[in-house]
């Protein structure tokens, strides 16, 4: 089981003491799912949470004409899931689907709540990933209110080189909020700079 991964994720969040290693990570399941797999549907419970080793996932939500609208890319190594509705056991309100085959390793519920209790660097972890998590979000709406396409998928390609890289530009295009051929002329634009 190589879940090293996992372990230096974690400490690049929050430092865990190597005592707790061996009991953390041997809660830790690992699988591998094909691309174009939704492994959270809106509407689910999750009782899992999902640590990205390799690929890239989206979450997106279907408005109100019936279109899906990206509302995150995510690229490994990263904790995906929906944050708000795991912990608040609420109906997920986003679907997960992976872009490409990915690998993943996930932890039930129970795991966690038991680390976050008798871990207090565990728990330090969480919150940190939460604070993490927040401040992407907000940064992202941010950007989407205050910046123009172009300047967005240049923020884009400056910070996730491998988003663009890797992901189809329809979705991409979707979160960005605007048109596949939309995106074609920024793109086209941007390489004539």
């Amino acid at each position: 089981m190589d879940n090293e991964i996992i372990k230096k994720y974690i400490n690049s969040i929050h430092l865990i003491p190597n005592e707790h290693w061996d009991i953390i990570l041997s809660n830790f399941e690992q699988f591998t799912l094909k691309r174009k797999t939704i492994y959270i549907k809106e509407g689910s419970i999750i009782n899992r949470s999902y640590f990205l080793e390799t690929g890239f996932v989206r979450s997106y939500v279907i408005d109100d004409k019936g279109f899906e609208v990206t509302t995150e890319i995510f690229s490994a190594p990263n904790f995906v899931y929906d944050f708000s509705t795991f912990f608040n056991k609420k109906p997920a309100q986003q679907n997960f689907e992976t872009i490409t085959e990915c690998k993943f390793w996930s932890m039930n519920i129970e795991n966690i709540n038991k680390h976050f209790h008798n871990i207090p660097e565990y728990r330090e972890f969480g919150r940190n990933l939460l604070v993490n998590h927040y401040q992407s979000v907000e940064q992202r709406l941010l950007e989407m209110l205050k910046f123009s396409a172009e300047k967005r998928y240049e923020l884009l390609i400056a910070k996730h080189p491998d988003i663009v890289q890797n992901v189809p530009v329809n979705i991409i295009a979707s979160y960005l909020g605007i048109t596949k051929t939309s995106l074609s002329r920024l793109r086209k634009k941007i390489s004539k700079k």
